[in-house]
């Protein structure tokens, strides 16, 4: 979605595997920031065009990307991005006040939401998450908004059929052990079993997505 030239194909090298693992990102606001919801947020933004500062861990990184989908699934906000070099300098800037948003994996916002420190809004996953399931979904609000942060098992290109198919079924089999589910949510890892073939199909949908973003936000890595 950012480089115009990459020395391999992210689909046409890889064969896809098994998707395996999904993390939620959340809205997350500084506690001086008076709005306590998606709406709200919205009804902010438009209200001061251009002064909601949005923080991310850089330039061209998953949570800018994220934030500007936001913005145009939004309505087309006009927000004020503000890079960092890193998710702890990110989070770091949202506690001392130095920017008043910011869309984090839950993961990483999770011990700071639970201290008071930030102030939850939302989840972007499409359902409410298990750790915290009267937070409401932005997709309450701004229908079709989703972003999450996934994991897959991929194998070179042209690797036999019955391989992969023999590793895709190993996978399923590992992430339906009660033990690694209980100690990947510890990680704030929610297992998403998906077969070779939908993988392969989530992918290209994910590069589409993010390939249409990067070009209407005009943000490029090279």
């Amino acid at each position: 979605a950012l480089h115009s030239k990459l020395p391999f194909d992210a689909v046409k090298d890889f064969a896809a595997v098994a998707m395996l693992t999904t993390t939620p990102n959340v809205f997350v606001v500084h506690p001086s920031l008076p709005v306590h919801s998606i709406k709200e947020l919205i009804a902010f933004a438009k209200a001061r065009p251009g002064q909601l500062n949005v923080g991310s861990q850089g330039n061209g990184s998953s949570q800018h990307l994220a934030t500007e989908l936001f913005s145009i699934m939004a309505g087309g906000l006009k927000i004020l991005h503000v890079p960092y070099k890193g998710s702890g300098p990110s989070i770091a800037a949202l506690l001392m006040g130095e920017v008043s948003v910011l869309m984090p994996t839950f993961s990483l916002a999770r011990p700071h939401i639970e201290a008071g420190k930030i102030r939850v809004l939302a989840v972007t996953s499409m359902k409410p998450i298990e750790e915290l399931p009267d937070l409401p979904t932005v997709n309450d609000t701004v229908p079709g908004f989703e972003v999450l942060s996934w994991i897959g098992l991929l194998a070179p290109a042209r690797t036999p059929p019955a391989i992969i198919a023999r590793l895709s079924e190993a996978s399923a089999k590992v992430l339906a052990m009660p033990d690694v589910s209980k100690h990947l949510a510890v990680a704030g890892l929610t297992t998403a079993y998906r077969p070779a073939e939908q993988f392969s199909a989530f992918i290209e949908s994910e590069i589409a997505k993010w390939s249409r973003v990067a070009k209407a936000s005009n943000i490029r890595a090279d």
